[in-house]
C-alpha cells in the first residue's frame, strides 16, 4: 500500500476530518429496496463498456445465445399453432414434420438457455476481476489524505458491495434485458403479421398489466420501506440491549427494556402483515389480468375464426404470445432498480479510480545518509482555513533523540506526517541532510525511515513474516536480534509454533502490549537512519515499558530519533524536548532546563506527577 515501502506500519488518522460521499436515494426499487441513482448514467455506462470490450468474446457468445433463445421462444408458439391446424386439417405428414421441428426448437431453447447462463456468469466474473484489479491497484497508490477523509467502510464497500452489484446485474439481468427487448419487438411483429385486429385488442390487457404493476409497485415501496424501518429499529434496540446488558442489569431496567422491545416488535408485526398482504396480492392480480386476457383472446379470436379471418392454431399462438409479451415488460420493470443500483455502484468505483495518485515526485537519494532533519518555516493545514502548523521550525542533528510533547491536537503527529511525505507542506521546506524531501525519492525516504505507531498494525500471517515486513531481505540473525532487542522473544518462545505462529484477526490472541512489541521489532529489523516513535510505549505495562526503554537506548545510537509522547516519564532522557501548543513551538530544552523555566512543560509535568509527589 502507499506509504508502506520500508516503513514499519501504516499511518493512522492524522486529524483530517472527513465523511463518506452521500448516496443519492431519489428512487427506490419495487419491494421497498433502496436504489442509488447515478449522477451521470451515460458516462458511467460508457466506461463500463470498456470492461465489456476486454471480455468481448464472452460478450459476443452471450449475445448469440440470447438471440438464439429469443428466436426459439418466438418460433415455438407459431409452430404449436401450426401443429393444431395440422391436427384440425388431419394433415398427418405435416403434423409429424411440425412436431419434429417443435421438438428441435425446445431442445435448442434449453441448450442455448444453459449456454446463456454459463456465459453470463463467466462474463460477470471476468468484468469484476478486471474492475477489482484496477480498483485495488488504485487503492494501493492513494494518498494518505484520501484514506483519512473517507471511512475504511466506505472504501471497502466500493471494493465489495458496489462491484458485487455490478456482477449480479451482469450475470442475472443483462441477458434478461437483451432478451426482453428482442422478445417484445419480435412478439409484436409476429402478432401483427398474424392478425392486426386481435393484436390491438390484446394490447388492452398489456396496458392494464403495466398500469396495475406501476400502481402496486408504488404502494409496495411505501409499505416495504416502513417494514424495513421497523425492522431496523428493532434490530438496533436488540443490539444495544445485548451489548449493554451489564448496564441494563446495573440500573434495573429489564422491565422497561422488555416493554420497549414488545412495542417495537408489535409495530414490526403490523407492518409485516401489511407488506405480506400487499405483496401476496400481486400474484393473484397478475393471474386475474392474465385470465382476462385469455378470455378476450379466446372470445375475439373465436369470432375472427368463425369469420375465416384466422385459424384455431393462430388463436392458440396468440394466447401464448400475449403472455410472452407481458412477461418481459414486468421483468424489465423489476430489473430497472437493480440496473440503476449497479450503475450507481460503478460510478462510485470509477470515482475512486479517478482520484489522483500519491505524489511520487523526487529523483534524488543520499549516498551516506547522516539523518539531519530541518523544518524551516513550515505551515500546514489538513482543511482550508484550519491551519495546524504555524511557521514551524525545528533542527534535529544526526543521532539526536528529540521528543515532541504537548496537548492533544498541538500538531505533534502532523510533524511526522509531513516528514514521511504522507502530506505535503503548504509552505516552507523540510530538509534531510540539506536536501528537500520533495526532491528525494519517496520510496527511498520511507525505506530509510521506520515508524512505530500508537495503534498497532499486524497482518494475518506468521510472527516471522510480520517482523520481516520491515525488511523482507533480513536474515535469521537480524530477525532474532530484532526480537531480542525489542523484548518480544521471551513470549514468542512460549508459543507452541514460535516464530511460525499464525496471527489470526491481526493478533487478537496477543495482548496489546505484545502486539506493540512486535511492531517495535519490525522497526528494528528495518535498520533505519531515522526512527519515529508515535506513542510507541503507551499501550504496555510499566515493566514492559522499562524493558523497551532499555532496548531503545542501544537502538537509538547513531540514529536520529523523534519521539511523540504524552507520558513524560518516557522522554526525560531525550537530548531535547520540544513543547508544542496549537501548532507552534513554545519551549525547547532538556528535561531539567524546562523544569527550571516553570513554563508550559513544567505545567504538563506537574499535571502528571504532582499526585505522585503528595
Amino acid at each position: 500500500m502507499a506509504g508502506n515501502n520500508g516503513a514499519a506500519g501504516n499511518m493512522g488518522n492524522a486529524g483530517a476530518a472527513g465523511s463518506a460521499p452521500r448516496v443519492d436515494l431519489r428512487r427506490r426499487a419495487p419491494m421497498g429496496q433502496q436504489v442509488e441513482k447515478p449522477k451521470n448514467m451515460r458516462e458511467t455506462l460508457g466506461r463500463l463498456v470498456r470492461y465489456f470490450i476486454q471480455s468481448q468474446n464472452l460478450l459476443i457468445g452471450l449475445i448469440i445465445a440470447v438471440v438464439a433463445v429469443t428466436i426459439a421462444s418466438l418460433i415455438a408458439p407459431s409452430l404449436q399453432g401450426q401443429v393444431i391446424d395440422a391436427i384440425t386439417e388431419r394433415s398427418w405428414q405435416e403434423f409429424r414434420t411440425l412436431l419434429i421441428l417443435l421438438l428441435i426448437t425446445f431442445v435448442a431453447n434449453s441448450l442455448f438457455s444453459l449456454a446463456q447462463t454459463l456465459l453470463a456468469a463467466r462474463l460477470s466474473q471476468s468484468i469484476v476481476r478486471h474492475m477489482r484489479y484496477d480498483l485495488f491497484r488504485k487503492i494501493d497508490h492513494l494518498p494518505i489524505a484520501y484514506l483519512d477523509q473517507h471511512s475504511n467502510g466506505d472504501v471497502m464497500s466500493r471494493m465489495t458491495n458496489d462491484i458485487e452489484n455490478i456482477s449480479n446485474t451482469v450475470s442475472q439481468s443483462l441477458g434478461s434485458l437483451i432478451s426482453g427487448v428482442l422478445t417484445i419487438i419480435g412478439t409484436v411483429a409476429i402478432m401483427f403479421w398474424y392478425c392486426p385486429q386481435l393484436t390491438l385488442i390484446t394490447m388492452v390487457t398489456v396496458i392494464l398489466t403495466v398500469l396495475v404493476t406501476t400502481f402496486m409497485s408504488k404502494k409496495m415501496r411505501v409499505v416495504y420501506r416502513r417494514r424495513a424501518n421497523a425492522l431496523g429499529r428493532l434490530n438496533g434496540h436488540s443490539e444495544e440491549m445485548i451489548s449493554g446488558y451489564r448496564t441494563v442489569l446495573a440500573y434495573n431496567r429489564q422491565e422497561r427494556t422488555k416493554e420497549e422491545f414488545t412495542e417495537l416488535s408489535d409495530r414490526l408485526t403490523k407492518e409485516g402483515i401489511r407488506a405480506e398482504i400487499l405483496g401476496g396480492s400481486m400474484g393473484p392480480l397478475m393471474n386475474a389480468i392474465s385470465s382476462l386476457g385469455f378470455v378476450i383472446v379466446a372470445a375475439c379470436g373465436g369470432y375472427f375464426a368463425l369469420n375465416g379471418m384466422i385459424t384455431i392454431g393462430v388463436i392458440s399462438a396468440f394466447i401464448i404470445y400475449a403472455k410472452q409479451f407481458s412477461r418481459p415488460i414486468n421483468e424489465i420493470a423489476q430489473l430497472y432498480g437493480s440496473v440503476q443500483t449497479a450503475v450507481a455502484g460503478a460510478e462510485r468505483v470509477f470515482d475512486l479510480m479517478d482520484q489522483p495518485d500519491e505524489d511520487n515526485s523526487g529523483t534524488e537519494t543520499i549516498e551516506q545518509m547522516e539523518g539531519n532533519i530541518s523544518f524551516r518555516h513550515v505551515n500546514f493545514s489538513y482543511l482550508p482555513g484550519k491551519q495546524v502548523l504555524h511557521d514551524f521550525n525545528l533542527e534535529v542533528k544526526s543521532g539526536q533523540k528529540i521528543a515532541l510533547v504537548g496537548a492533544t491536537g498541538s500538531g505533534k503527529t502532523t510533524v511526522v506526517n509531513l516528514l514521511m511525505r504522507f502530506y505535503p507542506a503548504d509552505s516552507g521546506e523540510i530538509l534531510i541532510d540539506g536536501k528537500n524531501i520533495m526532491d528525494l525519492k519517496r520510496d527511498w525516504l520511507r525505506h530509510n525511515t521506520a515508524i512505530v505507531l500508537q495503534d498497532t498494525v499486524l497482518f494475518s500471517d506468521t510472527i516471522e513474516n510480520n517482523i520481516r515486513y520491515g525488511n523482507p531481505d533480513a536474515d535469521d540473525t537480524a530477525l532474532q536480534n530484532a526480537a531480542e532487542t525489542s523484548n518480544c522473544a521471551y513470549f514468542i518462545r512460549r508459543l507452541k509454533a514460535g516464530y511460525q505462529t499464525v496471527l489470526k484477526q491481526a493478533g487478537a490472541s496477543l495482548s496489546h502490549g505484545q502486539r506493540q512489541l512486535l511492531n517495535i521489532a519490525r522497526a528494528l529489523i528495518a535498520d533505519p537512519k531515522i526512527l519515529i516513535l508515535d506513542e510507541a510505549t503507551s499501550s504496555v505495562d510499566t515493566r514492559t515499558e522499562q524493558r523497551i526503554q532499555d532496548a531503545l537506548v542501544n537502538l537509538m545510537k547513531n540514529r536520529t530519533s523523534l519521539i511523540i509522547a504524552h507520558r513524560l516519564s518516557t522522554v526525560q532522557d531525550a537530548d531535547a524536548i520540544v513543547v508544542m501548543d496549537k501548532g507552534r513551538v513554545v519551549e525547547t530544552g532538556t528535561h531539567e532546563e524546562l523544569l527550571k523555566k516553570q513554563g508550559a512543560y513544567y505545567g504538563l509535568y506537574m499535571a502528571q506527577f504532582a499526585g505522585n509527589q503528595t
